[in-house]
């Protein structure tokens, strides 16, 4: 079976994940899948196939005779959805032999364009899955999930020489909780890596370091027709501390490595204001720059409006896995390679957001992430391409036999 054709299978099946939710998996729909692989591992020959109360699928692709002692490599995915926007009844259709032009999404009104998604143009000749445009098609991360299975079929159906490769696949990614309950020791794997999103040939082992900041801001509210030097407005003091802010440190105005400062949401009135940032850099060292300047902000504004006037609490999120992966580099070093034999040129891209990989790597499983081939992902033009897919599992079987050296 082609990886697409799984693709087409496992977006047909709702695994969307909740926020807010006291359990894991948030959604019980997302063992529907989970069972769904673990039948499917089992069939194709896998062994210790398992899925734990969490949702969490295990399964290991046994060494070959001789080759025990290889480095055990992992292959990871996630099997939910995002949570904003639908993923019900899913209708895939596969578009053969594109031509280049537009592409109406059903009746939905929506239409996949060249000039909204440039990659487009160089996908003429290939055939491209997608919906139908009024629910997400599910490639983020099922195509990942296929890629994997169509790698596991193969290389149990071949007689290719290759140590453990150790298969998991994960609830509530899309949720930031994907890695948490990940059982390391069950999985067995020394290196792995996630599949989760992004062009062929593209390699993710840099990712924002990242904190969250809440500012509550308190005032003094008096008559407006007797406060002179006597009112404080905590809604404009809240827009004092943001602008003191880089005017030019937002997500509209960087890209790449550039960091940022992101004001997501922000409430008050008078008496009392409250505004929350996400903080991001790649470099450690920026982002503590980034910390220690709102600390200085707020500093500043309690001296000018008196102490316990603006109130700063700052929560890191997650830190960038390069710190790990450098510690056992050659986990990229063997992706680039296989990439080369495959005809691909392995491209570094450092991720602007955060991964399981990271989670996973500072829990001590260096985790690069590879691409999909899918494109579009969290809303309804989100699309796959068959033949690249394709391209990604001859990628990981690659990387096998790396391994296997």
């Amino acid at each position: 079976m082609q990886a697409y054709e799984r693709l087409i299978t496992y977006a047909k099946v709702s695994t969307g994940s909740v926020e807010d939710a006291s359990t894991t998996p948030s959604t019980r729909r997302q063992f529907d899948l989970a069972n769904l692989l673990a039948d499917e591992l089992k069939q194709l020959g896998a062994r210790d196939v398992f899925v734990d109360e969490h949702c969490y699928v295990y399964a290991k692709l046994p060494a070959t005779k001789g080759l025990e002692n290889k480095t055990p490599v992992g292959f990871l995915a996630h099997v939910d959805t995002i949570p904003d926007f639908s993923g019900e009844n899913v209708q895939p259709r596969v578009i053969e032999n594109y031509d280049g032009g537009d592409i109406v999404l059903g009746d939905s009104g929506r239409v996949l364009r060249p000039a909204d998604f440039q990659h487009l143009k160089e996908m003429v000749g290939k055939t491209l899955v997608v919906t139908d445009g009024t629910t997400v098609l599910g490639a983020d991360d099922k195509a990942g999930v296929a890629e994997i299975m169509t790698m596991a079929e193969r290389l149990l159906a071949s007689d290719m020489p290759h140590g453990t490769v150790c298969i998991g696949f994960c609830p509530d990614e899309e949720i930031g909780h994907g890695a948490e309950l990940m059982d390391l020791d069950r999985l067995g794997a020394e290196l792995a890596y996630t599949l989760d999103g992004g062009g062929l040939g593209e390699i993710e082992y840099e990712n924002f370091n990242a904190a969250g900041a809440e500012v509550v801001f308190h005032g003094f509210n008096v008559h407006p027709g007797s406060s002179k030097d006597t009112m404080i407005n905590a809604s404009l003091v809240a827009m004092e501390f943001n602008s003191m802010l880089p005017s030019g440190d937002t997500p509209r105005d960087t890209e790449g490595y550039e960091g940022f400062f992101h004001l997501t949401d922000m409430e008050g009135d008078v008496e009392t204001a409250k505004t929350r940032y996400i903080i991001r850099d790649h470099d450690a060292g920026k982002f503590a720059a980034r910390c220690s300047t709102m600390e200085h902000i707020a500093k500043l504004l309690n001296a000018k409006y008196g102490a316990g006037t603006v109130e700063l609490t700052i929560k890191e999120q997650y830190r960038n896995m390069i710190e790990q992966i450098r510690q056992r580099f050659e986990v990229v070093e063997k992706a680039t390679k296989a990439a080369e034999r495959c005809g691909l040129e392995a491209k570094p891209v450092p991720i602007r957001g955060g991964t399981d990989g990271a989670a996973l790597s500072f829990r001590g499983l260096p985790c690069p992430n590879l691409p999909t081939a899918s494109y579009g992902h969290h809303g309804p033009y989100e699309h796959a391409v068959a033949e690249d897919m394709e391209r990604m599992v001859d990628w990981c079987l690659a990387i096998v036999e790396e391994f296997a050296k």
